[in-house]
């Protein structure tokens, strides 16, 4: 059957696209089944067409209405835009655009219709690293609300809001619901399995560093290993030991935030973050008020477990990774692995194994299309200690802003749920590998294809997938703190600052954007509330985050075979 994104012109034809959209009938619904679902949907047949003849009774009142979402641009999105959005028109009679764009352009549209109340989107897939500003902010609507209320019309019956597995990360302390996954990715760490178990690679890099090659589990034994591949030649080329990138783009903000300081041990023990101190270094009172984001009023993001987690970053992307890296953004640098030179990257993201197991990805495929190479959990860094946040989950969820009309919303909310309907999701999730139900990470396809995606599916499989999580409520304002991030850390990137100087200046700013929310007080109750500044040593000194400098940054290298780790996945 054919996995990859399937825009045919006999799809297109048989939902009578190509004269433009006709009245929408069953014939439609049944049309799309036939040429793009088949058989891979966890419902029936006859329950997938019940659930198509939903939409298109609940999608009357609003046919012929155009209306535009957006969502940054990957492959399971490409898929709902080109495919799915095409389908939902002539099976509904609503128009829809979906547009793609980048992340950051996302954030910026979606932050410009908050302070504006202007409608430039009629629906948002927008990261739950949000939540913290939805929650405080109350501009966007919770969907416990709406589904119960203005919304009860056009919400689906056969949503099954229980069977979504990252609604935990879109719910906010007050119990609501305030976004819908449609995608959801882990930030894991990715390698050449075949390298790490070929008998004279293992026995050279015991020879040389008085231990085994395995996955590593601290960050020590991933220094060791980028060390030892990087300028070697295998298979004909040469291979590097590590892959990252560092263009001065908005991308590398998320490059940080995305747990990086927490794996390196920067905040506090609590899952799904830190408390009080979370992964961005930002201290919360027991009311969820930020009072702090330097060590001077108890944070931690210039504290030594961040300089060291930003020092790391740079010499590993300077010395183990290719020249190119460093002026790579994220979606340039995620492919590159698939290239077949590169035998490590510690923080990969899962997005990007669409990318890994299809065509162009032949360097890193076996014959029989298994893969070369399989995905792990993060080692950790010198200040991590159990307990602590381990990794990052992308949770990209649908997202309705109060300042759209009730019924462009209400068009809206009818495509998000059929981007994420049980009837379309095994079929995006096979195209994506971005899973968001429990049924599709469980359904009988993806037992087929497991050997096909280097750990995935165990990984989604397994109780360990909820220990990693997206950025959460600490946060007040994403859009004003993220963009921080990336133009302070590419002066460290670029070596324009030190890592300290940076991480300084991070902070000092971040403390500016908490004091003027305090001031405006546009957060009531919930808003920063800053701690009075003292001798950073008052705060290095007491328990938890932040930390004072070990003596010792790199402790004894520690690695562990794949397959005990697997095992681990599933305990």
């Amino acid at each position: 059957m054919n996995l990859r994104l399937t825009t045919t012109t006999a799809m297109v034809a048989a939902l009578g696209l190509m004269t433009g959209p006709a009245l929408a009938d069953m014939s439609d619904a049944k049309a799309f089944l036939d040429e793009e679902i088949g058989d891979l949907s966890v419902l029936s047949r006859a329950e997938q067409e019940a659930e198509m003849q939903w939409f298109i009774d609940a999608a009357e009142p609003f046919r012929g209405m155009d209306i535009t979402v957006v969502s940054e641009t990957i492959a399971t999105h490409e898929y709902e835009s080109k495919v799915l959005a095409p389908a939902f028109s002539a099976i509904t009679g609503i128009n829809v655009t979906h547009d793609l764009i980048g992340e950051g352009d996302v954030v910026e549209k979606l932050q410009t219709q908050m302070q504006s109340g202007q409608n430039i989107y009629d629906a948002y897939v927008n990261d739950s690293d949000l939540i913290g500003t939805h929650w405080r902010y109350q501009q966007v609507r919770n969907l416990t609300d709406w589904m119960a209320g203005d919304g009860a019309d056009v919400t689906n019956p056969g949503l099954d809001v229980d069977d979504f597995i990252g609604t935990q990360f879109t719910t906010g302390p007050d119990g609501k619901l305030y976004q819908l996954p449609t995608q959801q990715f882990a930030n894991l760490y990715w390698f050449r399995y075949d390298w790490f178990n070929d008998p004279e690679i293992k026995a050279e890099f015991e020879d040389e560093y008085g231990y085994e090659l395995g996955v590593p589990v601290n960050w020590s034994a991933y220094e060791d290993i980028a060390e030892f591949f990087t300028g070697r030649e295998i298979d004909g080329q040469e291979v590097f030991g590590n892959m990252d990138y560092g263009k001065k783009d908005p991308s590398l903000g998320w490059r940080f935030t995305d747990a990086w300081m927490s794996m390196a041990g920067m905040g506090d023990k609590g899952e799904p973050n830190g408390l009080p101190v979370d992964e961005w270094g930002i201290r919360v009172n027991d009311k969820s008020q930020p009072t702090g984001s330097c060590v001077a009023r108890g944070g931690a993001t210039n504290s030594p477990a961040a300089v060291y987690a930003i020092e790391k970053y740079t010499k590993w992307l300077n010395d183990y990774a290719p020249p190119a890296a460093s002026g790579m953004t994220f979606g340039e640098a995620g492919p590159v692995p698939a290239q077949g030179n590169v035998a490590q990257q510690m923080f990969w993201y899962t997005a990007f194994t669409a990318s890994m197991v299809g065509e162009g990805a032949e360097a890193v495929l076996n014959d029989d299309g298994t893969p070369k190479w399989r995905m792990a959990p993060s080692p950790h860094g010198a200040y991590w200690q159990e307990g602590m946040k381990v990794g990052y989950q992308d949770a990209g969820s649908w997202t309705l802003m109060k300042s759209t009309p009730v019924d462009r919303a209400k068009a809206a909310w009818l495509y998000a749920q059929f981007v994420v309907s049980k009837t379309v999701d095994a079929k995006k999730s096979h195209t994506g590998l971005t899973f968001i139900r429990e049924s599709t990470v469980n359904h009988e396809s993806f037992t087929e294809r497991a050997d096909k995606l280097g750990g995935l599916v165990e990984f989604y499989r397994s109780p360990a997938r909820v220990r990693w999580s997206p950025t959460g409520t600490n946060i007040p304002d994403y859009p004003k703190l993220a963009q921080l991030w990336w133009q302070n850390i590419g002066d460290a990137s670029s070596g324009a600052k030190t890592a300290k100087e940076a991480l300084d200046s991070l902070c000092e700013q971040q403390e500016q954007v908490l004091e003027r929310l305090e001031r405006a007080g546009v957060q009531g109750d919930l808003g920063p509330k800053l701690n009075e500044e003292r001798d950073p040593d008052y705060w290095l000194s007491q328990p938890g985050a932040p930390k004072a400098a070990l003596d010792n940054e790199n402790p004894a290298p520690e690695t562990i075979s794949y397959d005990e780790l697997i095992a681990g996945w599933q305990d």
